[in-house]
């Protein structure tokens, strides 16, 4: 189906989270060595810090999410979520020791938690169902294109501030990254206009309880369920960094990394997210998850810089090809009225696991070796395969 169907709304959304996307991974593809070479942490705290920050956007989600289904509205969620994330960007720069980074990186989160769920429930509200996994897939490219262009300047203004020592070239690429995330939060606050009702017609509902829970189908749950362990298998991409610069990467270069995962992941987002509105979404998961071990297998196996770009690349057709599915799946099993607390409840428990994930990686990469890291995310996909085909068995359309 055409893209030019694709409502106004998801277009703005997409472009504001490619400016902001463009902000973030210019500092996060820099954030590992900065943490590591420039402040002398080590791994763990590295995976306490991602795993805190990711933990913190997906548990703001709940309450956004069901903040959002009371109001009736999506949009002041998503501009207050975007522009806390914004007010967050220079203290990255600001930052001197990893207590500092662990306050900027939880400020930066809890801003991308609050506009999360509402900003994918605004999007499943105004996407008619025929169209509603190529919608969360062009968003979710737009998304990406955000995230390859951002190390890609990291590395222009690196090169550029070649003559400056490692951390003043850094912090000054800190500070230009604040740029770009004050662009998303203007372009959404003037460009939005969300519907009157959802999508269905149904008025906004009243605040919803915790046994409102109770009224979502089975389907939602095992879809829930499917998410954590996937998640306990995709650890913070931070540490893909690190595998990068392990292999003998350079400074300048080490952002490569995240450019060779989001090209691969943005050119499959929205081709997958469509393809799965006419052939399912079931499908397409496996073969992501199927992916995942394969990246994680060269990734664990690889020594030369060459391999091991390679396997990154093939973790970011992985994320293409689950990362806009999952949220569809959402979508698709949870009712309107209660959208945004699925996604919530969704987000949750996706970031606990996201914390146990990090604080896993950290561990195990301090104590056995990077090899032993991916060895184990490779284990914890193949349980979630396995998750994933008992779901299609019993709740899948055929």
């Amino acid at each position: 189906m055409p893209t030019k169907r694709i409502p106004r709304v998801v277009w703005i959304l997409g472009m504001a989270s490619l400016c902001m996307d463009l902000s973030s991974e210019m500092i996060h593809s820099l954030l590992p060595v900065f943490l590591v070479s420039v402040l002398g942490t080590g791994a763990e705290a590295l995976g306490l810090i991602e795993g805190v920050a990711e933990a913190t956007a997906s548990i703001a989600k709940v309450f956004s999410g069901v903040w959002s289904d009371h109001l009736g509205r999506r949009k002041p969620l998503v501009v207050s979520g975007y522009g806390l994330a914004a007010l967050a960007k220079p203290l990255f720069p600001l930052a001197t020791s990893a207590g500092a980074v662990l306050v900027a990186r939880f400020a930066d989160r809890l801003g991308k938690g609050i506009r999360g769920a509402p900003r994918d429930a605004l999007v499943a509200d105004v996407a008619p169902p025929e169209l509603r996994g190529a919608a969360f897939g062009l968003r979710q490219a737009l998304y990406t294109l955000g995230a390859v262009s951002g190390p890609l300047v990291a590395i222009g203004l690196m090169s550029l501030l070649a003559g400056s020592v490692d951390s003043v070239r850094i912090r000054s690429v800190f500070w230009i990254a604040v740029l770009p995330a004050w662009a998303a939060v203007a372009l959404l606050a003037l460009g939005i206009k969300e519907p009157d009702q959802h999508a269905d017609g149904r008025p906004p509902r009243s605040l919803p309880h915790w046994r409102d829970m109770n009224v979502l189908p089975a389907a939602f749950w095992s879809v829930v369920v499917i998410g954590a362990v996937f998640t306990l298998a995709r650890f913070s991409e931070a540490f893909l960094i690190l595998r990068a610069h392990d292999a003998g990467l350079s400074l300048v270069w080490t952002p490569l990394a995240l450019v060779v995962m989001n090209l691969t992941y943005v050119v499959c987002a929205y081709p997958a997210g469509k393809l799965s509105d006419r052939i399912g979404r079931v499908g397409l998961l496996a073969l992501g998850l199927a992916t995942l071990i394969a990246a994680d297998m060269v990734l664990a196996l690889g020594h030369e810089i060459a391999t091991i770009l390679v396997g990154i690349a093939v973790w970011g057709f992985h994320l293409g090809l689950t990362q806009g599915l999952l949220a569809a799946m959402v979508a698709d099993t949870a009712p309107s009225d209660l959208r945004g607390s699925a996604f919530g409840v969704f987000y949750l428990v996706v970031g606990v696991a996201t914390l146990v994930a990090s604080l896993l990686a950290g561990v195990v990469w301090q104590m056995a070796g990077p090899p032993a890291t991916f060895y184990v995310g490779a284990a914890f996909s193949a349980v979630a395969l396995t998750g994933l085909l008992a779901w299609r068995i019993r709740f899948a359309k055929a």
